[in-house]
């Protein structure tokens, strides 16, 4: 009797290989997809909860931040808010209140290049 060899053939590896490949090619675009759409979500709850921070600010004092650090200095916020799209938490958009107001950020933007996926800019937001 010959002892038979245990292992894969190089055609078991080589189907086994397609049928990876095959999947990864259908995973892929939609992995990317949610991952853009979770940046877009965070990118809009940041701008919400930036914009309640500037108003609750104005609120109690009557006047609009300097610059965000005060926001996070006077405990309206407990960090920088970080912008998920650009990557970055310090190329904010920052809005001038209206004349007559004190203060030098009325409403932030974010300064991502680019369009989300449902077509508008990401400075619009």
């Amino acid at each position: 009797m010959r002892a038979r060899r245990r292992g894969f053939t190089l055609i078991e590896l080589l189907v086994v290989m397609a049928i990876i490949a095959t999947l990864l090619t259908v995973a892929l675009p939609r992995y990317f997809s949610a991952l853009a759409g979770s940046r877009e979500a965070a990118l809009r709850q940041t701008l919400g909860t930036t914009r309640d921070a500037i108003d609750k600010f104005h609120a109690d004092t009557g006047r609009y931040p300097d610059d965000l650090a005060s926001l996070v200095d006077r405990h309206y916020l407990r960090k920088a808010p970080f912008d998920p799209v650009s990557d970055s938490a310090t190329s904010w958009v920052l809005v001038a209140p209206p004349e007559g107001e004190k203060g030098n950020v009325y409403d932030l933007h974010s300064a991502a290049p680019g369009k989300a996926r449902d077509g508008t800019d990401f400075t619009q937001w």
